[in-house]
C-alpha cells in the first residue's frame, strides 16, 4: 500500500460525486458494483475466504484501515465471506474517499 499516501479524510472537505465521476472512478476499482440509489447509493464487494478465520482476519485489517481512513464501511461477514459496502453519509452519496478506501481495501490482498 506504499503507493497509496495516507490522507486525513476527518479533516479533507468532501462532496458527493457525480454520476459520471462515479463511472469513472468504479473502473479504477477492480470487481466493485454500484448498489442502491439516491442517498443510499453505495459501492460493495464480497470477498471470498477458505474459512471463518481468514474471514475474521481481513475483517480485522478492514477495520485498521476504516479508523486510520476514518471512513467505516458497513460489513456484512459470513463463514467463508465478507460483503464490504462503502458509502459517506455526510455528503448522501459517494465521495472520493469511498474509492480510496475500496483501493486500500483491495491493497490488503494483492
Amino acid at each position: 500500500m506504499s503507493d497509496l499516501p495516507q490522507k486525513d479524510w476527518s479533516a479533507t472537505p468532501r462532496r458527493a460525486l457525480n454520476a459520471t465521476e462515479i463511472v469513472a472512478a468504479l473502473a479504477r476499482v477492480d470487481g466493485w458494483t454500484l448498489s442502491g440509489d439516491g442517498a443510499g447509493v453505495a459501492i460493495e464487494k464480497t470477498f471470498r475466504f477458505a474459512n471463518y478465520y481468514e474471514t475474521i482476519s481481513f475483517v480485522n485489517a478492514v477495520a485498521f484501515i476504516a479508523n486510520a481512513q476514518d471512513h467505516h464501511p458497513d460489513l456484512s461477514v459470513h463463514y467463508n465471506r465478507c460483503v464490504v459496502r462503502l458509502n459517506t453519509h455526510d455528503v448522501g452519496g459517494l465521495s472520493i474517499t469511498d474509492f480510496d478506501c475500496a483501493a486500500r481495501i483491495d491493497a490488503l490482498l494483492a
